[in-house]
Parts: structure tokens; C-alpha cells; sequence
């Protein structure tokens, strides 16, 4: 049932698909469709702004229209689906995007620890993260096997600085499950490159073809360097793709 309320209305023209909006949507009523932000249904809208002050170039609005009443048992289904569809426990309701280390530093902080690079952003893994995660668009993709950072002590020192770190186990995980995800990934984020990182190991092989492939059925071609790291945490091999 329609009736006049009030609703999340924004401006395609203003917005530039950041997603700072996304994770202050408690209801998931947001994403990023086609390189904009979207109400991606009006039940899911309770029209109360707490996503207004997030949008950086002022593209959320809120207006008075006729709109489906928000649904809050509807919001509740969708909600458990995406924690289901997400592997549970880390739904992308959850996805965030941290300041980024150099920015901190430029700014006086954050004490002793200012030399440590650690991620801009969560999720991490492979499994967790929607391909419509803000952090990913026109993003440097890390693609890392799970070994990789217990292996190598400069694990974040040599790959993670400007990187957008995904990480799993190509031997345990539903490696067609991956190659989807990143067909989607690689068809709307507009990923610029792509380093991927694995163990010398049988089992971690599968992983930079699971890369290709997707890039493959995603019909585009993105610069990927790889790097193989030894079992006694050396690194063996750095090529750069073409």
C-alpha cells in the first residue's frame, strides 16, 4: 500500500557511487547500482536520514512522496538473507571503510605504531565481501591466499599500502563460488589492478586462475602482477602479466 511519507530521495547527478552512504543504512535499503547509489526498494526505507551526513557531495535528500509503507518484517527477511547469502556473522550491512593510514600519519597520528600499514577496510574475505562494497571501486585489488600473511613477515609492509586486500583458500572454498564473485567485481568496479599472492604450495595454484578465469567471463583485461612466497616465508617469483 502506497501512502505519502517521507523517503530517501538522491541525486544521480551529484552522486558519484562512493558508498559512504551504504553502512549507515541499518536496513540495507541502499546499494550501488550501475555506478550510483539506490534506494533499492521504498519498503526498505524508513525515511529517517541516517545516512544523509555520510554522502560526501551532498546527493541524499530527504522528501515527502508517495511511497510502499516502510515493511520492517520485510527488512528483517532481506537482512537474514544477506547474512546468509554472506556466509553469516558478517553480513555487508557491515562493510566499512577505514581512514587511510597515510591520511593519519599526515595528521600527527597515531603514535608509535605510525609505521604499521594495516587494511583500509572490512571484510576481508573472499566469501564476505559484496561486489558492491564502496571500498572496491576503482580500487588496487590484493588477491591473497589465506597462508600468505603468517608466512611472510612483511606481509603488509610489501603488498597491503593502497591495496584493497580479499583473501581466501582456493584448495577448501568453493572456487567457483569465487570465480562469480569476482566476475561481478571485475564487470562493475572498474578494478584498475590486480596483485595476487599465494603460497608455492599445490593447493594455493588454483588462485590466480581463479583471477583470470573471472576476468575471462567478465570480458576485460586488468593489469595482474603475482607473487609466490616460499614455505619458509622467502619470496620466490614476482611476474608481471600482460
Amino acid at each position: 500500500m502506497k501512502i505519502n511519507r517521507k523517503i530517501i530521495e538522491i541525486d544521480e547527478e551529484k552522486c558519484d557511487g562512493c558508498g559512504q552512504c551504504i553502512p549507515s543504512c541499518a536496513e540495507g535499503a541502499l546499494a550501488i547500482v550501475d555506478g550510483k547509489a539506490k534506494v533499492i526498494a521504498d519498503k526498505f526505507c524508513d525515511g529517517l536520514g541516517a545516512c544523509l551526513g555520510e554522502c560526501p557531495n551532498d546527493a541524499l535528500h530527504i522528501v515527502e512522496r508517495e511511497a510502499e509503507e516502510f515493511d520492517e518484517e520485510a527488512v528483517e527477511a532481506f537482512l537474514a538473507k544477506q547474512e546468509k547469502e554472506s556466509g553469516g556473522g558478517c553480513p555487508s550491512a557491515t562493510v566499512q571503510t577505514f581512514v587511510p593510514r597515510e591520511k593519519i600519519e599526515a595528521a600527527g597520528g597515531p603514535g608509535p605504531d605510525a609505521s604499521l600499514q594495516g587494511t583500509s577496510h572490512w571484510p576481508i574475505k573472499i566469501q564476505l565481501v559484496p561486489p558492491t562494497a564502496p571500498f572496491l571501486k576503482n580500487a588496487d585489488l590484493l588477491v591473497v591466499a589465506d597462508c600468505v600473511p603468517a608466512a611472510y613477515p612483511r606481509f603488509h609492509s610489501d603488498f597491503t599500502k593502497g591495496k584493497v586486500v580479499m583473501m581466501g583458500c582456493p584448495k577448501f572454498d568453493d572456487a567457483q563460488a569465487y570465480i562469480d564473485k569476482f566476475t561481478e567485481i571485475f564487470k562493475t568496479a572498474g578494478i584498475r589492478s590486480i596483485t595476487s599472492v599465494y603460497m608455492e604450495v599445490p593447493c594455493c595454484s588454483g588462485l590466480p586462475g581463479i583471477v583470470k578465469k573471472a576476468m575471462a567471463d567478465a570480458g576485460v583485461q586488468i593489469p595482474i602482477e603475482e607473487a609466490i612466497i616460499g614455505r619458509r616465508g622467502e619470496r620466490l617469483e614476482n611476474r608481471r602479466l600482460a
